[in-house]
């Protein structure tokens, strides 16, 4: 005999319910076995769904993959109410607060008219928030992201009190010069220093993207992506030629490539 499937009307507190039974005795093996630490990569992998379903700009996905995340957030929430750490609420609670608090803006007398006076009011509550006691300026800032996205939070945050370049065009140029420096590494074949000017260049490409208002980890996502869509196009060329992606010669591959190209 299986459990009775919740039934309350309000959703939130009905996906609240069904997670309590999946983790309850009786429950599912595998929902039970979880722990904070365990779903560390479902957490990563349904934000990056979120975000691909975004880039798509498919509602349906969107509503899909926004749920699949929120599903995270309530399972953290159960397995930390069954030591009476926190609860759902303390959550809700605690960035409802946090929202009234950086928005003085909009909740008290505070004037902020841009987004550039709301993000520096937004760091200064932040920095008083965190207390006096003295801490590096980057640090922990991009903890846990990718690179790229770490990379751009590093400079934005090092902008802000003036380590910037002036101009795109000199950062234009900072990239030709780690051109050059990885050339000169690759030719030495020597792998640290290699890998050192790779990650140089990296470092310079995200910012030159910032520069020009672009974010970097959505031009790669995109990059992928339509790196994907054209190599599904030189396998289905390929396969009207009656070849396969194996049989084929570099040559032809190439070929179907640009064509791809073409047809877009």
């Amino acid at each position: 005999m299986g459990l009775p499937i919740p039934d309350n009307p309000d959703p939130i507190i009905r996906l609240r319910e069904i997670v309590h039974c999946l983790r309850a005795p009786g429950g599912c093996p595998w929902d039970i076995e979880q722990t904070h630490e365990s779903l560390i990569a479902n957490l990563l992998e349904e934000a990056y769904e979120v975000a691909a379903a975004i880039r798509s700009e498919d509602t349906e996905h969107m509503v899909e993959e926004l749920g699949d995340l929120l599903l995270q957030v309530v399972m953290h929430a159960e397995i930390a109410s069954e030591t009476d750490r926190f609860v759902l609420e303390d959550i809700a609670r605690g960035v409802g607060d946090k929202l009234v608090r950086r928005h003085p803006h909009v909740f008290g007398e505070s004037d902020a008219s841009d987004t550039e006076t709301v993000l520096k009011q937004w760091e200064a509550i932040k920095l008083k928030e965190k207390g006096d006691k003295p801490r590096p300026y980057l640090k922990d800032v991009g903890e846990g992201l990718p690179a790229l996205m770490t990379a751009t939070k590093l400079q934005k945050k090092a902008a802000k009190v003036g380590f910037d370049w002036d101009n795109p065009d000199e950062v234009f140029a900072k990239v030709k010069e780690e051109v050059t420096e990885l050339e000169a590494a690759l030719k030495e074949e020597k792998t640290d220093h290699i890998a050192e000017e790779f990650g140089d260049l990296f470092f310079s490409l995200v910012n030159l993207a910032r520069k020009h208002g672009l974010d970097s980890e959505s031009i790669l996502a995109d990059a992928n992506e339509k790196f994907r869509r054209r190599f599904h196009c030189v396998e289905k060329q390929l396969s009207k030629q009656g070849q396969t992606l194996e049989g084929a010669s570099l040559a032809e591959m190439d070929a179907a490539w640009k064509q791809a190209k073409v047809s877009e």
